[in-house]
């Protein structure tokens, strides 16, 4: 089915009710490699539950972090094959701390659809309150559907975020374990293009990818623990643009700039010679 703009463009998705407990937090944290060094004093408080926290990307996966089937990319006005769908954007506000527990309810919308020619961008965004309606986080996600496009919409903004200039205040290499994807997994995304072959060759990769968000939820701890002293709390924003894919195994290249509200970062594949995976990053504190 074509997609059909006058239908989707603020569509209502409704209100989903989710809970989340230490145990999800501490899955998320070690799907993103944290713990690599357990005896280090500033890794245990993101895998032991006495003295937990919570990283603020969590707020992502959290809605959907107890689903055991592949996504669908079916809403209405939209109806997309998944394998030629892929992470373009993503951002996550957060109102304060994340507790390492809790209830709560997201309501979601489809907020633009874009019309890229040979692709369509799709654009959702949710709100998560507590059940009481006290607000938690905010986020926004843009979807790549490859050959979808050509269907008379917007085409959406142009601007892209300068590149930063001068040298970096940070420049660090994080390696992936070449199981990340399978870890990753189980944090709610089971799209086989992170575990299949085939499945993956289908939509055009040699190899399975590594989640877009699990890149994402890495880049961010890797900030928040050296530029941040590993404050967990002084996230407000993060935000960044999937400029391309790390394979599982791979090391990323993470750099940063200070900004006037806290810093631009990039992150590059090292092994395929600092290939971009991540651009227009931003962490802006609180």
């Amino acid at each position: 089915m074509p997609i059909d703009p006058a239908v989707a463009v603020g569509a209502d998705l409704g209100v989903s009710k989710f809970e989340w407990g230490s145990t999800d937090v501490l899955l998320y944290h070690l799907a993103l490699g944290a713990g690599a060094s357990p005896l280090a004093e500033s890794e245990l408080p993101y895998v032991l539950e006495d003295r937990l926290k919570v990283l603020p990307t969590f707020g992502v996966v959290a809605p959907n972090f107890r689903m055991f089937e592949p996504p669908a990319v079916t809403f209405p006005g939209i109806d997309v094959d998944l394998s030629k769908v892929l992470h373009g954007t993503q951002s996550i506000t957060v109102h304060g701390p994340l507790p390492a527990e809790g209830r709560a309810m997201a309501q979601s919308r489809i907020a633009d659809v874009w019309d890229k020619g040979k692709a369509a961008v799709i654009i959702q965004e949710a709100t998560v309150t507590t059940l009481d309606g006290d607000p938690l986080w905010t986020t926004r996600s843009g979807i790549f559907a490859r050959g979808e496009g050509g269907f008379g919409g917007s085409r959406g903004p142009s601007e892209r975020l300068p590149a930063p200039t001068g040298d970096p205040v940070l420049e660090v290499e994080v390696p992936t374990l070449p199981q990340q994807a399978l870890l990753y997994r189980l944090c709610g995304d089971r799209n086989p293009l992170h575990a299949d072959p085939a499945f993956a060759a289908r939509a055009g990769f040699d190899r399975p990818i590594l989640h877009g968000l699990c890149t994402y939820g890495v880049v961010c701890k890797a900030l928040v623990d050296n530029l941040l002293g590993g404050d967990v709390t002084k996230v407000e924003t993060f935000s960044t643009r999937f400029a391309g894919v790390l394979f599982p195994g791979e090391t990323l290249r993470v750099r940063a700039w200070r900004t006037e509200s806290g810093y631009q970062a990039a992150a590059t594949a090292v092994e395929r010679d600092d290939v971009p995976v991540l651009d227009e990053t931003v962490l802006t504190v609180h």
